[in-house]
């Protein structure tokens, strides 16, 4: 990466959610203040600003990131995943959110962002994962509502009907 001056902003661009977006940012702006103050992508939450709790948790470039660790220039002509490009539609939620509804895995939701970009990440990758895989991704997690039974409900139930899916598509 260049040099970049520390009184100006340089431009940074990248595909957010399958989309191309565009903006300025000064060398050390954070991906995730990046993402909410000048792209409006307020999903993306900020909780301890020091990579542990894991609210703010997007893909780039096909790989689990803290927003807040990474610094917006860091990304240019990447391609970034964050929670708002879950949904298939704006009118509907994708498997793993409905089965977050169904099994009342999110309470005050601050966490849930995080946690819903980790598992659509390692699900897609390991469509069989046992309780305790399910737990030792939520270990890079902090939820003080929860309690994590829910959430590990939810992303099981969520695997289950994923490969079922695949199942039926792949017999078709």
């Amino acid at each position: 990466m260049s040099r970049l001056k520390a009184d100006s902003r340089h431009p940074v661009r990248f595909a957010l959610n399958g989309e191309p977006v565009a903006g300025e940012a000064e060398p050390r702006m954070l991906l995730s203040d990046f993402l909410r103050h000048q792209l409006g992508a307020t999903g993306t939450h900020v909780g301890c600003e020091h990579g542990v709790c894991g609210a703010c948790t997007v893909v780039v470039d096909g790989m689990l990131t803290r927003s807040c660790l990474t610094l917006a220039a860091q990304v240019e002509g990447s391609e970034i995943r964050t929670v708002e490009g879950l949904a298939p539609s704006a009118d509907r939620l994708g498997v793993l959110q409905q089965a977050f509804r169904r099994n009342h895995a999110l309470q005050c939701g601050f966490c849930t962002p995080g946690i819903l970009m980790s598992l659509d990440h390692y699900l897609s990758r390991n469509p069989a994962p046992t309780e305790a895989d399910i737990r030792d991704l939520l270990s890079g997690h902090l939820c003080r509502c929860t309690g994590y039974t829910p959430i590990i409900r939810a992303a099981l139930e969520a695997a289950a009907q994923l490969a079922s899916s695949k199942t039926e598509t792949s017999d078709a």
